[in-house]
């Protein structure tokens, strides 16, 4: 079997067997790897904890044939315990990691830009930098855009035309000007648009001093637009939208 080092961040896990289990992780190198980490449910296991969603651990693994295998895991980031005892924080995280593992489907392609990300909100909703649903929703920004659907929140998404405008259309990828605005377009407060763009941007000065009603507005948008483009639901946002 060839061994491989990686650094990388437990999405998630389920139980295998009585006493293994399946880690999914999304590593720097090797993108989302599936792998089984054999023995870590028992009491004498050397690196149970470490395996848990919302760590940052590097780890050695071993080539299997449908699944790598766990062989070694070093700690990195100790953020499980911190963001899974507070509810809003485990709840924004929950929605990042699920988030993560739909935008990242193929297994051992690369995504360092995801990692990357993922790596800083996890952290940031760790040491409670600044407020989860705002960690949360740059996060899914960001994330939207390295896939390749960046929104608009000043020009036309559609026409181009120079903004800023008053309408936001979700199918039409963000802000849109009269003449491209659709029936069912929402009509933002300017404030939830500047909130909305740095965010994306990484504005946090701006982000932090937001009022809440612009919050709550951008959160609703932000949601649409996330949903909209990965084609699905997210099971776990709706835990966070009743906080």
């Amino acid at each position: 079997m060839s061994l491989y080092r990686d650094e990388a961040i437990v999405l998630r896990t389920h139980k295998l067997g009585e006493a293994d289990r399946i880690v999914t992780l999304l590593s720097r190198t090797h993108g989302k790897v599936r792998a089984v980490a054999k023995g870590v449910r028992r009491t004498s296991s050397r690196f149970g904890s470490r395996l848990e969603p919302f760590m940052h651990v590097d780890l050695q693994l071993s080539t299997g044939r449908s699944l790598d295998i766990v062989t070694q895991v070093e700690t990195i980031g100790a953020y499980g315990r911190a963001v899974s005892e507070d509810y809003a924080l485990y709840t924004a995280g929950t929605v990042m990691l699920e988030t993560a593992d739909r935008l990242v489907e193929a297994e051992h392609e690369p995504s360092l830009q995801q990692y990357w990300l993922l790596v800083g909100a996890v952290r940031s909703l760790a040491t409670r930098e600044h407020a989860p649903g705002l960690v949360l929703d740059s996060f899914l920004l960001r994330a939207l855009a390295i896939a390749g659907w960046a929104p608009s929140f000043t020009d036309c998404a559609r026409c181009g035309r120079t903004g800023p405008h008053h309408s936001f259309a979700v199918a039409q990828g963000g802000a849109v000007c009269s003449t491209c605005r659709q029936p069912g377009a929402a009509s933002p407060a300017p404030e939830t648009f500047g909130l909305l763009a740095s965010l994306l941007a990484g504005d946090w000065s701006v982000a932090d001093a937001s009022a809440e009603r612009h919050r709550r507005e951008g959160n609703g948008l932000v949601a649409a637009y996330c949903q909209f483009h990965l084609e699905r639901q997210l099971r776990s946002l709706p835990m966070v939208e009743r906080v």
